[in-house]
């Protein structure tokens, strides 16, 4: 008679008393996460720097936001400790924490140690001197003061943004396609991409100024420039570099000319279109803050020009933090929209 002890597996039918009664109950018992509650640890110091430390005196009124910038570090603490070391939660809850928050412990973890550098050079000792440098709840400050030109400079650079991205994809993507699939095209059009496209947009700011009727007009085109040519050479690319055999396959079925290109060619090609979408996206946002910076009447550019004419040097910050979070979530929308749109492709491509 075997004496080997049985070994419970998750989600067998024969799983033990005590794992049954927990899922069925709603909840799962959960060991500490060492990241997170190192995590909070560190939110809880840099929370305990803020409001403990006084900020230097440099001869004018003391940093707005200090208190609550210090309470909103403590309040992060307290919710990541909770989420590291609470021994029981909820089933659903705890795969959420997992799925999003594990992964980023070692962020968690750099953040609030980078935070409390920047406070401690800037508040707290004044080594980096204003108005040069502003400590992290300066940022705080210009949002509540100034949200309303800051929301609506976002606004049109996003507008403009993305008048351009959609103009500059459509005609890259419809001129990439022309050109891997003619050879009158390739004959005509490839050189004068190759011999144009690598201009920097930026270098024709005076001609789109001069010969459009409108400062916005001019800049929707450069940044439609920006995005054509990757789109363009990159299409193109993955176009011509579709294998013969699935041409000849589909037009031993019957295929017309036009099946193949919509058909065959393009999604063959979708891979590298997202690059070259991936690539215009970051070209387009340095077209767009010099455009908006030589005679668009708002947007983030416009912004950035106007805080360093006034010396507002936390504005200029918080404008360019604006920046970066908008420029990764149009980044993460475009990772989104193309891993859905080539999930039938996840056997055959590498992701």
């Amino acid at each position: 008679m075997s004496t080997a002890r049985p070994r419970w597996r998750l989600g067998a039918t024969d799983a033990p008393p005590g794992l049954e009664r927990e899922q069925a109950q709603g909840t799962r018992k959960a060991g500490p996460w060492r990241t997170g509650l190192l995590a909070a640890a560190a939110w809880a110091g840099l929370g305990m720097l803020t409001l403990l430390w006084p900020n230097k005196e440099i001869g004018f009124s003391e940093w707005a936001f200090t208190q609550e910038f210090g309470i909103a570090a403590l309040v992060v603490a307290l919710l990541l400790l909770a989420s590291a070391a609470l021994p029981v939660r909820p089933v659903r809850a705890a795969r959420r924490i997992d799925r999003w928050l594990r992964p980023a412990g070692a962020w968690l973890v750099a953040a609030p140690l980078l935070l409390a550098l920047w406070e401690t050079l800037t508040a707290k000792l004044g080594a980096l001197p204003p108005p040069f440098f502003a400590p992290p709840q300066s940022l705080i400050d210009v949002v509540h003061e100034d949200w309303q030109r800051l929301g609506l400079s976002t606004l049109y650079s996003l507008r403009l943004l993305l008048n351009g991205i959609v103009f500059g994809a459509v005609i890259g993507f419809l001129t990439g396609v022309w050109i891997g699939w003619s050879r009158i095209a390739g004959y005509w059009v490839h050189p004068l991409l190759r011999f144009l496209g690598p201009v920097p947009a930026s270098a024709l700011l005076p001609l789109a100024f001069f010969f459009a009727p409108s400062s916005y007009s001019a800049a929707v085109f450069l940044v439609a420039l920006a995005t054509f040519f990757p789109v363009a050479v990159l299409t193109w690319s993955g176009v011509a570099s579709v294998s013969k055999s699935y041409y000849d396959v589909a037009r031993t079925l019957g295929a017309s000319p036009w099946f193949l290109v919509l058909r065959v060619a393009i999604p063959a090609a979708l891979p590298q279109v997202f690059v070259g979408l991936f690539m215009g996206l970051g070209a387009s946002f340095s077209v767009l803050i010099t455009a908006e910076m030589m005679g668009v009447k708002a947007g983030l550019g416009w912004y950035l020009q106007w805080a360093q004419g006034w010396a507002a040097y936390a504005n200029m910050y918080t404008a360019l933090l604006v920046m970066a979070v908008l420029c990764s979530g149009l980044i993460t929308l475009l990772f989104t929209v193309r891993d859905r749109t080539l999930s039938w492709q996840k056997g055959t491509v590498k992701w």
